[in-house]
Protein backbone atom coordinates (compact mmCIF):
# COMPACT_ATOMS: atom_id res chain seq x y z
CA UNK A 1 0.00 0.00 0.00
CA UNK A 2 1.32 3.55 -0.76
CA UNK A 3 1.21 6.49 1.27
CA UNK A 4 -1.19 9.00 0.65
CA UNK A 5 0.87 12.41 -1.35
CA UNK A 6 1.24 15.31 1.36
CA UNK A 7 -0.91 18.46 0.14
CA UNK A 8 2.24 19.89 -1.58
CA UNK A 9 1.93 17.23 -4.41
CA UNK A 10 -1.66 16.47 -4.12
CA UNK A 11 -2.21 20.45 -5.00
CA UNK A 12 0.37 21.08 -7.27
CA UNK A 13 -0.81 17.52 -8.92
CA UNK A 14 -4.20 18.87 -8.70
CA UNK A 15 -3.45 22.58 -10.17
CA UNK A 16 -1.39 20.72 -13.11
CA UNK A 17 -4.24 18.53 -14.27
CA UNK A 18 -6.67 21.56 -14.61
CA UNK A 19 -3.66 24.21 -16.13
CA UNK A 20 -3.80 21.04 -18.91
CA UNK A 21 -7.67 20.99 -19.25
CA UNK A 22 -7.63 24.68 -19.16
CA UNK A 23 -5.22 24.74 -21.99
CA UNK A 24 -7.25 22.90 -24.35
CA UNK A 25 -10.71 23.78 -23.52
CA UNK A 26 -9.54 27.74 -24.26
CA UNK A 27 -9.49 28.58 -28.25
CA UNK A 28 -6.55 28.45 -29.65
CA UNK A 29 -4.72 31.86 -30.09
CA UNK A 30 -4.36 31.68 -33.66
CA UNK A 31 -8.13 31.03 -34.18
CA UNK A 32 -10.29 34.17 -35.38
CA UNK A 33 -11.00 35.93 -33.45
CA UNK A 34 -7.07 35.97 -32.45
CA UNK A 35 -6.82 38.93 -30.31
CA UNK A 36 -9.76 38.01 -28.11
CA UNK A 37 -8.42 34.58 -27.87
CA UNK A 38 -5.26 35.59 -26.98
CA UNK A 39 -6.53 37.83 -24.65
CA UNK A 40 -8.92 34.98 -22.83
CA UNK A 41 -5.84 32.50 -22.68
CA UNK A 42 -3.64 35.53 -21.19
CA UNK A 43 -6.63 35.76 -18.38
CA UNK A 44 -6.99 32.46 -17.37
CA UNK A 45 -3.57 30.67 -17.90
CA UNK A 46 -0.45 30.59 -16.02
CA UNK A 47 -1.74 32.19 -12.86
CA UNK A 48 -3.56 31.52 -10.03
CA UNK A 49 -3.40 29.08 -7.12
CA UNK A 50 -6.80 26.96 -8.35
CA UNK A 51 -8.13 26.77 -5.20
CA UNK A 52 -11.43 26.36 -6.30
CA UNK A 53 -10.47 23.39 -8.88
CA UNK A 54 -8.74 21.94 -5.65
CA UNK A 55 -11.76 21.65 -3.79
CA UNK A 56 -13.64 20.24 -6.42
CA UNK A 57 -11.04 17.85 -6.58
CA UNK A 58 -11.30 17.22 -2.39
CA UNK A 59 -15.07 16.97 -2.56
CA UNK A 60 -15.42 14.57 -5.19
CA UNK A 61 -13.06 12.17 -3.27
CA UNK A 62 -16.35 12.07 -1.08
CA UNK A 63 -18.16 10.81 -3.56
CA UNK A 64 -15.81 8.70 -5.30
CA UNK A 65 -15.92 10.92 -8.68
CA UNK A 66 -13.74 10.09 -11.59
CA UNK A 67 -10.47 12.79 -11.62
CA UNK A 68 -11.18 13.37 -15.17
CA UNK A 69 -15.05 14.92 -14.53
CA UNK A 70 -14.04 16.65 -11.75
CA UNK A 71 -11.35 18.30 -13.87
CA UNK A 72 -13.86 19.69 -16.45
CA UNK A 73 -16.46 20.84 -13.99
CA UNK A 74 -13.52 22.65 -11.85
CA UNK A 75 -12.40 24.11 -14.74
CA UNK A 76 -15.48 25.45 -15.59
CA UNK A 77 -15.94 27.05 -12.04
CA UNK A 78 -11.98 28.65 -12.81
CA UNK A 79 -13.46 29.97 -16.09
CA UNK A 80 -16.37 31.95 -14.17
CA UNK A 81 -13.70 32.94 -11.75
CA UNK A 82 -11.04 34.29 -14.43
CA UNK A 83 -14.03 36.17 -16.09
CA UNK A 84 -14.73 37.84 -12.96
CA UNK A 85 -11.45 38.89 -12.07
CA UNK A 86 -10.92 40.59 -15.71
CA UNK A 87 -14.03 42.76 -15.27
CA UNK A 88 -13.51 43.38 -11.56
CA UNK A 89 -10.55 45.10 -12.54
CA UNK A 90 -12.06 47.06 -15.35
CA UNK A 91 -11.78 51.03 -14.78
CA UNK A 92 -15.38 51.04 -14.42
CA UNK A 93 -15.37 48.79 -11.54
CA UNK A 94 -12.17 48.79 -9.30
CA UNK A 95 -9.48 49.89 -11.91
CA UNK A 96 -6.61 47.94 -11.18
CA UNK A 97 -3.64 47.51 -13.28
CA UNK A 98 -1.95 44.59 -11.45
CA UNK A 99 -2.87 41.05 -11.35
CA UNK A 100 -1.41 37.67 -10.38
CA UNK A 101 1.51 39.27 -10.72
CA UNK A 102 1.09 41.11 -14.06
CA UNK A 103 -0.36 43.43 -15.96
CA UNK A 104 -4.45 43.49 -15.72
CA UNK A 105 -6.47 42.15 -19.22
CA UNK A 106 -7.85 45.88 -19.81
CA UNK A 107 -3.83 47.21 -19.45
CA UNK A 108 -1.99 44.43 -21.89
CA UNK A 109 -5.17 44.39 -24.09
CA UNK A 110 -7.57 46.99 -24.34
CA UNK A 111 -10.82 47.72 -22.04
CA UNK A 112 -13.46 46.76 -24.76
CA UNK A 113 -11.32 43.62 -25.59
CA UNK A 114 -11.15 42.73 -21.95
CA UNK A 115 -14.73 43.55 -21.57
CA UNK A 116 -15.45 40.64 -24.47
CA UNK A 117 -13.08 38.23 -22.65
CA UNK A 118 -15.60 37.95 -19.72
CA UNK A 119 -18.50 37.77 -22.04
CA UNK A 120 -16.64 34.92 -23.91
CA UNK A 121 -15.34 33.55 -20.38
CA UNK A 122 -18.54 32.99 -19.04
CA UNK A 123 -20.28 31.26 -21.89
CA UNK A 124 -16.79 29.17 -22.40
CA UNK A 125 -18.02 28.16 -18.96
CA UNK A 126 -21.19 26.62 -19.74
CA UNK A 127 -19.96 25.24 -22.62
CA UNK A 128 -17.93 22.97 -20.64
CA UNK A 129 -20.96 21.93 -18.14
CA UNK A 130 -23.11 20.84 -20.68
CA UNK A 131 -20.10 19.62 -23.81
CA UNK A 132 -18.81 17.31 -21.74
CA UNK A 133 -20.23 14.04 -19.45
CA UNK A 134 -19.81 14.78 -16.08
CA UNK A 135 -22.26 12.35 -14.43
CA UNK A 136 -23.98 9.15 -15.32
CA UNK A 137 -27.52 11.24 -14.84
CA UNK A 138 -28.16 13.91 -17.73
CA UNK A 139 -30.75 15.50 -14.73
CA UNK A 140 -27.80 15.51 -12.20
CA UNK A 141 -25.72 17.27 -15.06
CA UNK A 142 -28.22 19.63 -15.69
CA UNK A 143 -28.72 20.91 -11.95
CA UNK A 144 -24.92 21.01 -11.79
CA UNK A 145 -25.30 23.84 -14.74
CA UNK A 146 -28.19 25.44 -12.92
CA UNK A 147 -26.02 25.49 -9.66
CA UNK A 148 -23.12 27.29 -11.49
CA UNK A 149 -25.73 29.73 -13.00
CA UNK A 150 -27.01 30.62 -10.25
CA UNK A 151 -23.62 30.91 -8.40
CA UNK A 152 -22.40 33.01 -11.03
CA UNK A 153 -25.74 35.81 -11.08
CA UNK A 154 -27.38 38.20 -9.24
CA UNK A 155 -28.47 35.88 -6.59
CA UNK A 156 -24.47 35.07 -6.10
CA UNK A 157 -21.32 35.90 -7.44
CA UNK A 158 -22.26 39.08 -9.74
CA UNK A 159 -25.08 40.29 -6.88
CA UNK A 160 -22.10 40.40 -4.63
CA UNK A 161 -20.21 42.43 -6.77
CA UNK A 162 -23.15 45.37 -7.39
CA UNK A 163 -23.65 45.39 -3.36
CA UNK A 164 -19.86 45.51 -2.79
CA UNK A 165 -19.94 48.50 -5.38
CA UNK A 166 -22.67 50.16 -3.85
CA UNK A 167 -20.96 49.84 -0.54
CA UNK A 168 -17.94 52.24 -1.67
CA UNK A 169 -17.82 54.70 1.11
CA UNK A 170 -20.04 53.29 3.30
CA UNK A 171 -19.49 51.74 6.72
CA UNK A 172 -20.59 48.38 6.87
CA UNK A 173 -21.89 46.01 9.66
CA UNK A 174 -20.39 42.68 9.83
CA UNK A 175 -23.68 41.05 8.96
CA UNK A 176 -24.09 43.29 6.10
CA UNK A 177 -20.39 42.07 5.08
CA UNK A 178 -20.94 38.42 5.21
CA UNK A 179 -24.28 39.02 3.26
CA UNK A 180 -21.69 40.80 0.47
CA UNK A 181 -19.25 38.31 0.20
CA UNK A 182 -21.17 34.93 0.90
CA UNK A 183 -22.07 36.08 -2.84
CA UNK A 184 -19.72 37.80 -4.21
CA UNK A 185 -16.65 35.45 -3.10
CA UNK A 186 -18.62 32.81 -1.58
CA UNK A 187 -21.20 31.43 -4.21
CA UNK A 188 -18.50 30.21 -6.76
CA UNK A 189 -16.31 28.59 -4.05
CA UNK A 190 -19.36 26.67 -2.18
CA UNK A 191 -20.80 25.73 -6.76
CA UNK A 192 -17.06 24.08 -6.76
CA UNK A 193 -16.80 22.19 -4.13
CA UNK A 194 -20.92 20.62 -4.66
CA UNK A 195 -19.98 20.97 -8.16
CA UNK A 196 -17.04 18.36 -7.76
CA UNK A 197 -18.98 16.54 -5.23
CA UNK A 198 -22.04 16.22 -8.03
CA UNK A 199 -19.45 14.64 -10.28
CA UNK A 200 -19.34 11.19 -8.61
CA UNK A 201 -22.21 9.02 -7.03
CA UNK A 202 -24.95 10.49 -4.84
CA UNK A 203 -24.66 11.00 -1.30
CA UNK A 204 -27.07 11.76 1.45
CA UNK A 205 -28.82 14.55 2.03
CA UNK A 206 -26.74 15.12 4.57
CA UNK A 207 -23.37 14.41 3.52
CA UNK A 208 -24.30 17.11 0.93
CA UNK A 209 -25.72 19.69 3.58
CA UNK A 210 -22.50 18.99 5.65
CA UNK A 211 -20.20 19.66 2.00
CA UNK A 212 -22.31 22.88 1.19
CA UNK A 213 -21.89 24.05 4.95
CA UNK A 214 -17.96 23.42 4.76
CA UNK A 215 -17.58 25.83 1.68
CA UNK A 216 -20.12 28.53 3.02
CA UNK A 217 -17.77 28.86 6.12
CA UNK A 218 -14.67 28.37 4.34
CA UNK A 219 -15.64 30.47 1.24
CA UNK A 220 -16.34 33.71 3.93
CA UNK A 221 -12.45 32.47 5.90
CA UNK A 222 -11.13 33.29 2.61
CA UNK A 223 -12.72 36.79 2.09
CA UNK A 224 -11.58 37.56 5.37
CA UNK A 225 -8.40 36.50 5.03
CA UNK A 226 -8.25 38.39 1.50
CA UNK A 227 -9.00 41.25 3.29
CA UNK A 228 -5.98 40.71 6.19
CA UNK A 229 -3.31 40.13 3.25
CA UNK A 230 -5.13 43.44 1.19
CA UNK A 231 -3.22 45.57 4.99
CA UNK A 232 -0.88 42.58 5.79
CA UNK A 233 0.47 41.51 2.60
CA UNK A 234 3.09 43.43 -0.40
CA UNK A 235 1.71 43.93 -4.12
CA UNK A 236 4.89 41.57 -4.59
CA UNK A 237 3.76 38.78 -2.47
CA UNK A 238 0.28 39.14 -3.75
CA UNK A 239 0.28 39.82 -7.32
CA UNK A 240 -1.96 42.58 -7.03
CA UNK A 241 -1.99 45.77 -5.60
CA UNK A 242 -1.75 46.08 -1.91
CA UNK A 243 -3.91 48.67 0.16
CA UNK A 244 -6.44 48.95 -2.88
CA UNK A 245 -9.71 48.49 0.15
CA UNK A 246 -8.18 51.19 2.25
CA UNK A 247 -8.06 53.70 -0.77
CA UNK A 248 -10.82 52.96 -2.45
CA UNK A 249 -12.66 52.94 0.98
CA UNK A 250 -14.35 49.91 0.54
CA UNK A 251 -15.85 48.43 3.61
CA UNK A 252 -13.92 45.16 4.75
CA UNK A 253 -13.59 42.81 7.57
CA UNK A 254 -10.47 44.67 8.53
CA UNK A 255 -12.13 48.15 8.59
CA UNK A 256 -15.21 46.61 10.29
CA UNK A 257 -13.26 44.53 13.46
CA UNK A 258 -9.95 45.44 13.69
CA UNK A 259 -6.74 43.62 12.24
CA UNK A 260 -6.41 41.48 15.27
CA UNK A 261 -9.74 40.57 15.21
CA UNK A 262 -10.49 39.80 11.93
CA UNK A 263 -7.33 37.54 11.76
CA UNK A 264 -8.53 35.92 15.08
CA UNK A 265 -12.68 35.77 13.19
CA UNK A 266 -10.73 33.74 10.40
CA UNK A 267 -9.71 31.06 12.62
CA UNK A 268 -12.96 30.74 14.23
CA UNK A 269 -14.58 29.91 10.49
CA UNK A 270 -11.73 27.45 10.18
CA UNK A 271 -13.43 25.75 12.88
CA UNK A 272 -16.08 25.85 12.09
CA UNK A 273 -15.22 24.75 9.03
CA UNK A 274 -13.23 21.58 10.28
CA UNK A 275 -16.46 20.65 12.48
CA UNK A 276 -18.95 20.48 9.74
CA UNK A 277 -16.44 17.72 8.00
CA UNK A 278 -16.15 15.50 11.50
CA UNK A 279 -18.75 12.56 9.97
CA UNK A 280 -16.87 12.29 7.12
CA UNK A 281 -13.33 10.37 8.85
CA UNK A 282 -10.23 10.49 6.52
CA UNK A 283 -12.33 11.05 3.56
CA UNK A 284 -12.26 14.58 4.13
CA UNK A 285 -8.19 14.78 4.83
CA UNK A 286 -8.03 17.14 1.99
CA UNK A 287 -10.66 19.48 2.39
CA UNK A 288 -9.61 19.44 5.72
CA UNK A 289 -6.01 20.56 4.18
CA UNK A 290 -7.65 23.42 1.80
CA UNK A 291 -8.97 25.20 4.47
CA UNK A 292 -5.91 25.14 6.62
CA UNK A 293 -4.19 26.49 3.14
CA UNK A 294 -6.98 29.04 2.98
CA UNK A 295 -7.16 30.46 6.28
CA UNK A 296 -3.33 30.04 7.12
CA UNK A 297 -1.91 31.10 4.08
CA UNK A 298 1.01 34.22 4.24
CA UNK A 299 0.11 34.82 -0.02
Amino acid sequence: MTSTPDFQAWAAAGQSRVEAVLQKLLPAPEIAPERLHQAMRYAVLGGGKRVRPLLAFAAGELSGADPERVALAGAAVEIIHAYSLVHDDLPCMDDDVLRRGKPTCHVEFDEPTALLVGDALQSLAFQVITEHKLNDDASVQLEMARLLAVASGSRGMAGGQAIDLAAVGKVLTVPELEFMHVHKTGAIIRAAAVLGLKCGAPVSAVDYAHVDTFAKVIGLAFQVVDDVLDVDASSATLGKTAGKDAEQGKPTYVSAMGLARAKAFAEELRVEAMRSLEGFGERALRLRQLADFIVLRKF
